[in-house]
């Protein structure tokens, strides 16, 4: 049974999440590769990550008349975000999302945060940009389109599968 969680978190729902539970997201999940998470180190967050949930993901955006439409997005692998997964979930976010797994620093990070760690299921970037209901902005642009930091709102965005949860458990052991 898919459980559905509303984001950004406000409580502490993902605290009962398991490994192998399937979720969906509805509200506001951003997107963070690489040089986002880096720059969120060096700089600060853009805005609030309290309780939000990051996608490792390169969207595949175009853009007319200065309106954003998003053609597909899918996850990235995440063991490239190591370096600075857990400083990042130790500013608040409760959910991450990517494809495959990542080290014992970010296991541990999520226990001590109360987060969790989930997958999206590579190769289904159309069925995800489904549920993107509308780009409500862009941060660090000069970065490029991938690596940008996209602010969606989604409706149902999922299937995702939590791979590790808040306790230490893994999928990945």
């Amino acid at each position: 049974m898919e459980k559905k969680i509303n984001v950004p978190i406000k409580d502490g729902s993902v605290a009962d999440l398991k490994i192998g539970d399937v979720i969906s997201l509805t509200g506001n999940i951003l997107t963070a590769r690489d040089q986002a998470h880096k720059r969120i180190l060096e700089q600060g967050a853009p805005r609030d990550i309290g309780g939000a949930a990051i996608f490792h993901a390169g969207p595949i955006i175009t853009e007319e008349d200065n309106d954003y439409k998003m053609v597909a997005i899918g996850p990235t692998t995440s063991m490239r975000m190591n370096p600075y997964q857990s400083d990042v979930i130790a500013m608040g976010p409760k959910i991450v999302i990517g494809k495959g797994g990542m080290d014992d620093t970010v296991r541990e990070a999520l226990i001590e945060n109360e987060a969790v760690y989930v997958v999206a299921t590579g190769g289904c970037a159309a069925l995800y940009v489904d549920a993107v209901e509308k780009i409500e902005s862009v941060d660090w642009l000069d970065l490029g389109m991938p690596e940008a930091i996209w602010n969606l709102k989604v409706k149902d965005f999922g299937p995702l599968i939590v791979a590790m949860d808040s306790k230490g458990n893994s999928l990945y052991d």
